[in-house]
């Protein structure tokens, strides 16, 4: 494979650190959006509403849900990738906060409304540590996880798989499964700052 002469993995070991420490505060950046971005629709009533068009389609609704997620994806994950402009790949990243915010509405609405008070303060504490973690990995292995495509989209089919098994026949996913989707978009967030 041909390695870009203006890539960064091909500068010096300050270079690749500089790099990868503003690709970590543009990632933090992007926490903090979608945070204000989830209280401002909470705040304002629009959640509600469209958790109640989120969840009308039941266990089916979630597929389409999960499929219209992944072509937004795609299409941040160009944007966000374009040599054209940096307002593009702005725009690719404020794309893929968006779509975040839009299939977090119900999860944090059930978890709002049916669920006890600690719930989200514990997801919250949850995803800083997470986050931590995969940062330390990153700063102390200083590992390419590149590596990882292959099977991060094998565990993708499989979630989707679990999610149309559990529409078909029934039963619910549980919090392995829970567990398990944390892993994978771990394993999302290692793989596409990798490759930034």
């Amino acid at each position: 494979m041909m390695q870009n002469m203006h890539s960064v993995s091909s500068s010096d070991i300050e270079a690749r650190v500089n790099f990868i420490r503003r690709t970590y505060a543009h990632l933090l950046g992007a926490v903090v959006a979608f945070i204000g971005l989830e209280f401002a629709l909470f705040k304002s009533g629009i959640a509600d509403q469209m958790a109640g068009m989120l969840t009308m389609g039941g266990q089916w609704g979630w597929l389409v849900v999960l499929g219209a997620f992944m072509l937004v994806g795609h299409i941040a994950n160009k944007w966000a990738m374009s040599d054209t402009s940096v307002g593009m790949q702005y725009a690719g990243l404020g794309l893929y906060v968006a779509a975040q915010g839009v299939i977090f509405i119900p999860l944090l609405f059930v978890a709002a409304n049916y669920s006890s008070p600690e719930v989200i303060p514990m997801a919250g504490m949850t995803t800083l540590i997470v986050f931590a973690g995969l940062t330390v990995a990153v700063f102390v292995t200083k590992k390419d996880f590149s590596f990882l495509r292959t099977g991060l989209m094998v565990a993708g089919f499989l979630a989707m798989g679990s999610i149309v098994a559990g529409a078909i026949f029934g039963f619910h996913l549980g919090l392995l499964f829970s567990v398990l989707m944390v892993g994978l978009a771990s394993g999302y967030v290692l793989y596409y700052t990798s490759n930034v």
